[in-house]
């Protein structure tokens, strides 16, 4: 005997209350399965909308690399997940995206599975911007007018902080994969403050989380503020494109880090934060420096640094040989002479004006050549000067008070040195 459903109040056609299986044995009414009640719900279903256009707002939207597309439909009142697969989504005009308001062709079904329904869509048409995508974008039209996303107000990030203030869900994945790659790179204090990531009151606690971290004595003050979470859909990651949250970012005077969902995430928050990173985990990555790399550095340093000393001190003497034996300083008379003998050329060149130019010139010339040899060492020591040295370190002496009894003393005349043994001071009576 075949198994069959019985239902005899329900009306012809189908529709109606649920038909009870009967037992083919017994003949009486029998347990549905679950399997038996999912299947007998898709072909209601099925059967009730078998094609139709729905219009909504695209969030969750995901590609696989099967080439289908799944997403969710929704308006203010409720959500549709929605299937598309991939021989439609090839003939698609346009790559969805979250935020996106369109208009769907499809029907029905229930996914066994799950004993979940959902639209399987056909066709797909964009509407314009949804709501939520619109408002992101007037708002950072608004923030970029104002000068909240220039490079020029943007910090460097501390290369060692002493101490990490970390905002976000104290519960989520997110606070302990970023805690966790902290203490694997460097462990150091941690300044937390959960926060709601998401839903109603989310903006406004992390806002004044970032103020609270603000007023922190400045002794015990994080030096660099990490403010995210994890990824999610639009409206998952709304709180961060609050206007609230972005202008305390601006505020922050301790640099910030935007940490917010995946990779392909975008938020007001990274746009206005100081530093934008990919994922929390990379936010530590990038905030905090590996303590064993910063070791091996120190100690490549340490070793390098006498070489580098070397060879700084080894520059500096070359230039200073180079500049004792230039031609310059070894014979200066040289030059009078080079301009003596352009003088002479000019002349010839001029004429009588020039002989009288080149008298005036050669005049200056000796003028200049007898103020200098008047200034030489070397005419103090022709007029019956002398110059008083130690000997030990040739430090020309100006004063009794730098020399003792006993010590040597080197003394230069005009024709030579004299090298003597002091053995009394004198000091001189001023008048």
């Amino acid at each position: 005997m075949r198994r069959g459903f019985f239902d005899p109040g329900a009306p012809k056609g189908g529709a109606g209350r649920t038909r009870q299986p009967i037992d083919p044995e017994s003949g009486k009414p029998r347990a549905l399965s679950i399997s038996e009640l999912t299947r007998e719900i898709k072909t209601i279903i099925e059967a009730g909308f078998p094609s139709f256009w729905v219009e909504g707002e695209i969030s969750n939207f995901k590609s696989y690399a099967s080439g289908h597309f799944y997403f969710t439909l929704k308006d203010a009142g409720a959500q549709l997940p929605a299937v598309m697969f991939r021989a439609s989504a090839e003939r698609l005009s346009f790559i969805p995206e979250d935020g996106a308001h369109v208009l769907a062709q499809g029907r029905l079904s229930v996914y066994e599975p799950r004993g979940a329904y959902q639209f399987m869509a056909e066709r797909m048409e964009p509407m314009g911007l949804g709501n939520l995508a619109a408002a992101f974008e007037r708002l950072k039209a608004k923030l970029a007018a104002e000068g909240l996303f220039d490079e020029d107000r943007k910090r460097p990030i501390p290369l060692f902080p002493r101490r990490v203030g970390i905002i976000t869900s104290p519960s989520g994945a997110a606070v302990r994969d970023l805690i966790k790659v902290i203490f694997a790179r460097w462990p150091m204090e941690i300044v937390f403050c959960g926060v709601k990531v998401q839903g109603d009151g989310a903006k406004d606690e992390i806002a004044e989380a970032i103020r609270l971290m603000n007023r922190i004595p400045l002794d015990q003050r994080p030096d660099v503020l990490i403010v995210g979470r994890g990824g999610g859909s639009l409206e998952d990651l709304w709180a961060f494109n609050e206007e609230v949250v972005a202008r305390a970012l601006a505020a922050s005077d301790i640099p910030t880090v935007s940490a917010v969902g995946h990779e392909v995430d975008f938020t007001i928050a990274d746009f206005v934060a100081d530093v934008r990173a990919a994922t929390p985990s990379h936010a530590g990555e990038m905030t905090v420096p590996r303590f064993d790399d910063t070791i091996d550095r120190l100690d490549y340093l340490r070793a390098a640094l006498p070489a580098a000393l070397l060879r700084r001190v080894d520059v500096a003497r070359n230039r200073l040989q180079a500049i004792e034996q230039s031609y310059a300083l070894r014979h200066p008379e040289e030059r009078f002479a080079i301009l003596r003998q352009r003088l002479d050329d000019l002349q010839a060149r001029l004429g009588p004006a020039g002989e009288r130019r080149a008298r005036r010139e050669r005049e200056r010339i000796a003028v200049l050549t007898a103020r200098l040899e008047s200034l030489s060492p070397l005419s103090t020591l022709q007029r019956g000067y002398s110059i008083a040295q130690r000997a030990d370190d040739k430090k020309v002496l100006n004063s009794i008070a730098q020399i003792a009894e006993g010590d040597t003393l080197l003394t230069r005349l005009a024709d030579g040195d004299i090298e003597s043994t002091v053995t009394s001071r004198q000091p001189r009576k001023r008048s």
